[in-house]
């Protein structure tokens, strides 16, 4: 791997990369940070994809794009004599050293769940009126409740045994269930978010991060699919034209593929 002085070296050549793109490219001088910002959010999500695949080239890649736009609006940020790539770096290197006093002070934890209670009350003492002001309001609803988990938990506030979720989570099934019966659509929408929130929460006791379960579903899913459009297609066949048992012979050809 590179040497500390190649790595500087090599965030140098980008910073110098920038500030020509800046000054000569008349794409990049038009730029702003809110014409960046839906950018930003398409290369992390690329990145997610490349994560979660196992490609490490295409996360390396990936990892370029997302840190050629936080150059980038650092570099933004400097014209206006508002803060600079340093600023940023200062920044972050001052939160981490008074966020972790486990290792840059005298403060003793015994695990993880320390660590996480530790920092949560620490940004309270920062002047946060709420442990749950860290949850952007724009996060995708599964993560969301996710992080929300995670937070309150921070702080002690939380069930003991994983049994106890799952006991919450098969009341809110027939919580949701009796609604459904019943025929009412806006309960049955409260009631089945009910169920997603707690199913999330158990997800979390046994260590299962929940937003990439259900996008390897999704892959798993498409995969599969794609594998039976092509069949049908090799058929000279439409899928609208075919019975569910023809396209469950495909489906599981997929499966054991």
């Amino acid at each position: 791997m590179n040497t500390r002085e190649d790595q500087l070296k090599a965030f140098g050549r980008l910073l110098t990369i920038m500030d020509e793109l800046r000054a000569q490219c008349p794409w990049d001088k038009k730029q702003t940070m809110e014409t960046l910002r839906h950018l930003t959010i398409e290369e992390t999500y690329e990145l997610g994809d490349a994560i979660l695949d196992n490609d490490l080239e295409e996360v390396k890649k990936e990892l370029g794009d997302v840190l050629l736009h936080i150059v980038f609006y650092s570099k933004i940020g400097s014209e206006t004599n508002d803060f600079d790539i340093a600023d940023v770096c200062n920044s972050i290197c001052e939160k981490l050293i008074h966020r972790h006093p486990h290792i840059y002070g005298d403060v003793k934890v015994d695990n993880e769940a320390d660590v996480k209670r530790n920092w949560e009350n620490l940004k309270l003492k920062e002047g946060k009126t709420s442990v749950l002001e860290g949850v952007p309001k724009s996060l995708p609803a599964l993560v969301k409740a996710s992080r929300i988990q995670e937070k309150v938990a921070g702080v002690g506030f939380d069930w003991e045994e994983p049994n106890q979720v799952w006991e919450k989570v098969e009341e809110e099934l027939q919580e949701f269930k009796d609604e459904v019966n019943a025929g009412n659509q806006e309960a049955m929408e409260s009631e089945f978010g009910d169920v997603l929130f707690s199913m999330v929460n158990y997800a979390r006791f046994l260590k299962i991060n929940p937003e990439n379960a259900l996008e390897r579903t999704n892959k798993k899913f498409t995969k599969r699919f794609q594998y039976l459009e092509a069949k049908a297609k090799s058929l000279n066949k439409n899928l609208k034209d075919m019975t569910l048992g023809e396209m469950d012979v495909f489906w599981e050809e997929a499966k054991k593929r």
